[in-house]
């Protein structure tokens, strides 16, 4: 399946805050109560300092889609997001796999794959960060100049990036 995204997140890795606030409103949106496990956006702080908001990139040919064997992955036609069909999953990983950021996980109660659905088009991650002020959020709409690659990375690959940024080459590498 190959699909430009229609609407995507951008991220400003330099303005988070760390707050988790976006964690905390998906969880309320998704499962009705705080509970960061199973927020479809998840912040990292593998170095202090350094916070990573990672959730579904929306990639425009779709591996996670692609590698469900069950049909339990499909792309919304309105916004572009991946919708999980939980009754259909059954928590295999392969999308995991298949995702360049490793992106999905196993919701950790029902067992089905957990993706960024972008709450059909109105994110709740978004609204809350710009409420904030941080704006390391911000949803785009359209395509045009949009690259998934640079967003579909692990939380990993993106803290040593970040640490290029803040600390320099060299001392990234001692990172």
């Amino acid at each position: 399946m190959s699909k430009a995204a229609l609407i995507w997140i951008y991220r400003d890795y330099l303005r988070c805050s760390g707050c988790r606030r976006c964690e905390i409103v998906c969880s309320l949106k998704h499962e009705g109560k705080i509970w960061p496990e199973a927020s479809r956006i998840r912040v990292f702080m593998l170095i202090p300092g350094i916070e990573v908001p990672h959730l579904c990139a929306q990639c425009q040919d779709y591996p996670c889609i692609d590698a469900c064997p069950s049909g339990a992955l499909s792309a919304n036609k309105e916004t572009g997001a991946v919708i999980v069909n939980k009754e259909k999953c059954i928590a295999c990983g392969r999308c995991i796999d298949a995702c360049p950021g490793k992106v999905p996980f196993i919701h950790p109660a029902e067992r089905y794959a957990v993706i960024c659905d972008l709450c059909n088009g109105d994110p709740e991650c978004v609204k809350v960060c710009g409420e904030g002020g941080w704006n390391a959020l911000q949803l785009v709409r359209g395509s045009a100049g949009y690259n998934a690659k640079l967003y579909a990375k692990t939380p990993e690959e993106i803290t040593r990036d970040l640490a290029k940024v803040i600390y320099g080459e060299e001392m990234a590498g001692r990172i």
